[in-house]
């Protein structure tokens, strides 16, 4: 995948050099589709364009099936630059030269068959191909399965973030969690401004809980990203970019203490926000159970995304507390039978 920086640079400084992207998997004949490069294209990642001549190109799910514009999905490529398979490998050429099951109709041969890339692509509205990542980088983050690649993509497209990177890592004990890697621009974005740009576009599970701001990204001998040495952040309020301050009454301190514990942290300052410490929506839910048990206030998860802080969350729950007394009954009196019969009159 190109670098939308060295992309960027390039067209910066060679202004009157044609640049094509060509993507292609050599069991393809190296090059599958291109793409001539304008600054317009590269709204997070680089295009891989549209097939090139004699070459088709599906975009299908799980279950072979085509996705619309939009949605993401495997490349599948077919046509006369397709390879017989692989030398002495019949077993793996089976695995990945499949039948393709679309024939005539969709440009194909009848009984010809379709190449698994493993990559993860898209169609933009445009018709052209957007990479993503590889299929195999998928993980699995609380039930959700989650393509790195789509939110890097997203992240590189904010104006102060140059470079991205995003791994599933082990920042609470027990808990993994995105953590987004970057190379900001300068003056480097906030963190919230970040999450809030990543809300817009991704689901809540998307989201990096951890985001960690480098000079630079660590590179291996071959020029690619060696995430073996991106840094483990620390889940710790005194990171927080706002200023300690303790909680002021019993309702903040107890919801201190009930973050504390979720988060597996030290301590809590009012201000700290819950997903900067590394919270997600699993650890909220366990938040809002707590809530319920130790103040006996029913609070909806939505709260915590709403008032991801402990000052902002107090309020949510005095005014619950104000809401449930006074829908409560007025309590009862005792009447002596001569006021009874008196009032019945």
């Amino acid at each position: 995948m190109l670098s939308v920086t060295h992309v960027e640079r390039v067209l910066r400084e060679l202004p009157r050099c044609r640049l094509l992207n060509g993507y292609g998997p050599t069991e393809s004949t190296t090059f599958a589709s291109c793409h001539p490069l304008v600054a317009a294209d590269l709204r997070g990642s680089v295009p891989i364009g549209r097939p090139i001549a004699n070459t088709r190109a599906y975009v299908l799910d799980g279950h072979m099936r085509p996705v619309t514009v939009g949605i993401p999905g495997e490349l599948y490529l077919g046509g006369a630059g397709l390879a017989r398979g692989y030398l002495g490998r019949a077993g793996m050429t089976a695995e990945c030269f499949v039948p393709d099951p679309f024939g005539p109709a969709f440009g194909g041969d009848l009984g010809g068959r379709l190449y698994r890339t493993g990559d993860r692509v898209r169609w933009r509205a445009d018709g052209v191909l957007e990479f993503l990542g590889r299929m195999d980088d998928q993980i699995k983050l609380r039930g959700h399965r989650v393509e790195p690649g789509e939110v890097e993509a997203s992240l590189r497209a904010h104006a102060g973030v140059r470079e991205a990177v995003v791994l599933a890592r082990e920042v609470i004990v027990g808990e993994k969690c995105l953590v987004a890697y970057l190379v900001p621009e300068q003056p480097a974005p906030a963190v919230s401004e970040l999450r809030v740009f990543l809300e817009q576009r991704l689901p809540d599970f998307m989201v990096p809980s951890a985001f960690v701001l480098l000079e630079q990204l660590p590179l291996s001998a071959n020029g690619k990203v060696d995430r073996r040495l991106l840094p483990l952040p620390v889940a710790d309020a005194a990171d927080s970019v706002q200023p300690f301050l303790a909680p002021r009454g019993p309702i903040e301190e107890v919801l201190a203490g009930i973050w504390t514990t979720v988060l597996r942290i030290d301590r809590v300052g009012v201000h700290d926000n819950f997903f900067e410490l590394g919270g997600h929506s699993l650890l909220a839910t366990q938040v809002v159970s707590r809530i319920l048990a130790t103040l006996d206030v029913e609070l909806p998860l939505r709260a915590i995304f709403d008032a991801p802080t402990v000052a902002g969350l107090a309020e949510h729950v005095v005014a619950a507390q104000h809401n449930e007394t006074s829908l409560r009954a007025p309590p009862l009196v005792a009447v002596s039978r001569e006021a009874y019969r008196a009032t019945a009159d």
